[in-house]
Formats: C-alpha cells, sequence, structure tokens
C-alpha cells in the first residue's frame, strides 16, 4: 500500500440509526486506503444490522469477512463495553474518528459529554484532544434538541455531513447512491479518491 494516506489511523464508530450500508462502504474502502481503521459498534447499531443486512456478529465483536465481504488485517474491532480499550485513551494518537451513522442518542451524549459506552468515550477522546470528529447524523425529522445538540457539537468544530444522498450525479443504483455519499464523508476526512462521479460543471 503506497498512497499518501498510508501512515493515517482512524476510528469508526457505528452506532443505532438506519443506514448501516453508509457503515459498511466506509469500512470496504477505507482499510485500502490508510494503515489502521479501529472500528466499535453500538449494541442498538448491531440490532440494525440485524434489522438491515441480515448480518449477526457472534458476542456482539464485528467480523470484517461477515461485514465487508472480505478479510482485512489492518481493522481492529473493541467491544461496545470495553472501556478500557486503547481508542478509549488519548494516549493513542489517531487522525480522528467518525460516527456512521450517528443516531440521535449518541449525537447527545457526546453533545453532552457523556461516555455511557465505547463510542462515546471515544468521540469524547477525539474531541479533547483537539483531534477531527465527523458525524454523519440520520434521522428525519429533526426535532429542536436534534438541532441545538448538532449546533453545539457543530460550534466545537465537529464536521456534519448528514445522510442526505444528492442526484445531480444521475445515481443508476442504491449503489451509486451509498459511494457518492461514501466519497463525500471521505473528503470531509481529507481523504480523497474517485470512489464515484464528480460533478465537473
Amino acid at each position: 500500500m503506497k498512497n499518501e494516506y498510508q501512515n493515517q489511523r482512524w476510528i469508526i464508530g457505528v452506532t443505532g440509526a438506519s443506514g448501516i450500508c453508509y457503515a459498511r462502504k466506509l469500512l470496504q474502502v477505507l482499510p485500502k486506503l490508510i494503515g489502521e481503521v479501529h472500528v466499535v459498534f453500538s449494541e442498538a447499531a448491531l440490532r440494525v444490522l440485524k434489522d438491515e443486512e441480515n448480518i449477526t456478529f457472534r458476542g456482539g465483536v464485528f467480523c470484517p469477512e461477515s461485514f465487508c465481504g472480505e478479510k482485512s488485517s489492518n481493522i481492529f474491532s473493541y467491544n461496545v463495553r470495553d472501556i478500557g480499550a486503547k481508542i478509549a485513551s488519548g494516549t493513542m494518537v489517531t487522525d480522528g474518528m467518525v460516527i456512521i451513522p450517528c443516531s440521535m442518542g449518541t449525537l447527545g451524549a457526546i453533545a453532552h459529554g457523556i461516555s455511557e459506552h465505547l463510542v462515546h468515550r471515544a468521540a469524547d477522546v477525539t474531541l479533547k484532544e483537539g483531534r477531527r470528529l465527523i458525524i454523519v447524523p440520520r434521522e428525519s425529522p429533526l426535532s429542536t434538541i436534534h438541532l441545538r445538540n448538532l449546533l453545539t457539537l457543530s460550534e466545537l468544530g465537529v464536521r456534519i455531513v448528514p445522510a442526505m444522498p444528492g442526484f445531480y450525479h444521475n445515481p443508476e443504483s442504491l449503489d451509486d447512491l451509498v459511494s457518492h455519499f461514501t466519497m463525500k464523508v471521505l473528503d470531509s476526512m481529507g481523504i480523497h479518491t474517485d470512489l464515484a462521479k464528480r460533478w465537473l460543471g
């Protein structure tokens, strides 16, 4: 793997909002681009995974082969209840964290500094260390509470990339939509790849 991103290390949190397909696409692409991918699913995300993709992880432990369809030696997974995992400490240096999709419960916990499990704690660490935090909220409609929490995080420098796929690239399939949106998430991470057709004017 020889590219400008090969030394990067990112944390990917997956929480219990609809849109597991976005997490899947990101985790299919990202390990081929960077050095290390550290993944943690919330318990609610595992439920959504079963509902949307009919995939069940034994013991709640993420399995890259089951989720992504292939083995990857640079994906590291954690149990959401392992609050002592290394991604729970700022001494593990990362380039940032993406929460995709981000539930409103996770959004509220992060906005108010509440760490009930490893996804919350890893996000809190990312914020306190001044690293890049990107969230992909997926809910509709949004309540005033949701909007206030989004504003709080925006004011803290969190990049908010809502799961609002565009259609100007003339998608021909659901995968086209997911790939185009995932490319926008990667762009927000500072990782630029032509995963889908870009607008040329």
